[in-house]
């Protein structure tokens, strides 16, 4: 059977559980050498647990997100407990051929260790070129196989190659073989478990050194985004035998080690909430001024774009500008480093005079939670953004925005343009601790 046959077998077999390279003695085409040449190629190159182990076993992880994950922000990160963290997603025809969108895109310095390359690619040899490019630079390449969103429909990349699993081979299997830096890759889910774990082991066999699970629907997005599924995220770490990484429902720092627990994954990344809060892994709730000042800091010694500046200020500053809305309008405004610099003094002086008329100082450990599970942090401390279309009347979210009768610009949002091309994590966790007590 080919690798296009048992792709077939399993789309219309909801049941089939064998990967593709196990569904048949058959090696495929595009599989020209065997795993011992390709160790004899690369002897030095590690794989699966060797690999992970010499990164540092990292458990904390930051996800690849468009425009938000450059090196300013990792920098950020890892002081505050990240291990591990990826690029924005880059795209690999235009990385591979266009000198100025490199070097706009990729930044990197000799401390920043381990950080893995994210690509999207539809076309092998593109991608290779691509990843040749940070070879020395990177610990690993990544292959985005789950950006959901209508750019990566139009480019034909990410999660709309899901249903092409001879291309996803190839493309890493062209790595695999070619590289001399190990393969990783990001998935998302199907609706059967079954199918979830046919894909991933196809993953697997096609050389991918750890395996990301986003665990959620490649149509599961936006205001549709929902719940991870762990359980699918579980079944794939008891499958396959290199490390899988766990994607989605992450909102406060214990919700880490209950996914681990819950799943048994090597490690958690975390999307969206980090953007909110780059203290997450610390467990720390800092003030979002203070986050911004760091931020700053960091990028006045590392060239960032003003683009990606001002998103993350958006993000920090999520339940502040409307309550402030002249600030607000003043950040859009903002081109420099010295507007930044005057709009986050303005802003910080704001929210401490708001700290101060609360009448006591913040103590993190006496923070309660709403009805439904979401802690009840002032406007000026780091917290998740919350989607809160189950419980629109009471949920910490709408409390929050309610009080300024003001909705967020559509600059504030993420998709894959701007912010987190998975959109994973700003989730219903009250829905999440329902279903798990029921």
């Amino acid at each position: 059977m080919t690798v296009a046959e048992a792709e077939a077998a399993v789309a219309t077999t909801p049941t089939a559980t064998k990967p593709i390279e196990a569904a048949s003695t058959e090696r495929p085409a595009h599989f020209t050498m065997t795993e011992d040449e390709i160790v004899a190629k690369f002897p030095t190159r590690l794989r699966g647990y060797d690999f992970y182990r010499k990164m540092g076993s990292p458990k904390n992880i930051v996800a690849p997100m468009v425009d938000q994950s450059e090196l300013a922000w990792r920098m950020l990160s890892r002081k505050y407990g990240a291990d591990l963290c990826y690029t924005p997603m880059f795209h690999a025809k235009m990385f591979a051929n266009e000198l100025k969108y490199r070097t706009e895109q990729w930044q990197t310095n000799e401390a920043e260790r381990p950080v893995i390359v994210q690509f999207c690619a539809n076309d092998p040899d593109a991608l290779l070129k691509a990843a040749s490019l940070v070879v020395g630079q990177a610990d690993a390449v990544d292959l985005n196989l789950g950006c959901p969103q209508h750019i990566a429909r139009r480019g034909h990349y990410g999660s709309f190659l899901m249903d092409e699993w001879d291309l996803v081979s190839k493309l890493i299997r062209k790595l695999h073989e070619n590289l001399e830096i190990p393969v990783t890759a990001k998935i998302r889910v199907f609706p059967e478990i079954e199918k979830t774990i046919a894909y991933a082991k196809m993953v697997e066999a096609a050389g991918a050194q750890i395996i990301t699970v986003h665990g959620r629907l490649r149509e599961q997005k936006g205001h549709k985004t929902g719940l991870a599924d762990w359980d699918k995220i579980k079944a794939v770490k008891d499958a396959v035998s290199v490390p899988v990484f766990a994607n989605g429902n992450i909102l406060y720092q214990e919700d880490i080690q209950r996914c681990i627990d819950a799943t048994n994954v090597d490690g958690v990344m975390s999307a969206e909430t980090n953007l909110y809060n780059p203290a997450l892994f610390s467990g720390k709730a800092l003030p979002t001024w203070q986050m911004a000042e760091e931020y700053l800091e960091i990028c006045n010694d590392v060239p960032t774009k003003p683009a990606f500046i001002r998103g993350h200020l958006f993000k920090l500053f999520r339940y502040s500008l409307p309550l402030h809305t002249d600030l607000r309008q003043k950040l859009v405004e903002v081109r420099d480093m010295d507007g930044y610099w005057q709009f986050v003094r303005d802003m910080k002086a704001r929210l401490m005079a708001d700290a101060s008329a609360g009448g006591s100082e913040f103590d993190p450990a006496a923070v309660v939670s709403d009805d439904f599970g979401y802690r009840k942090y002032p406007h000026w401390i780091c917290q998740p953004a919350l989607r809160f279309e189950h419980d629109k009347e009471h949920s910490q979210s709408k409390r929050l925005l309610n009080e300024a009768q003001a909705d967020m610009p559509s600059d504030a949002t993420i998709d894959c343009a701007t912010g987190s091309c998975d959109n994973v994590d700003g989730e219903a966790k009250r829905q999440k601790l329902s279903a798990e007590s029921a």
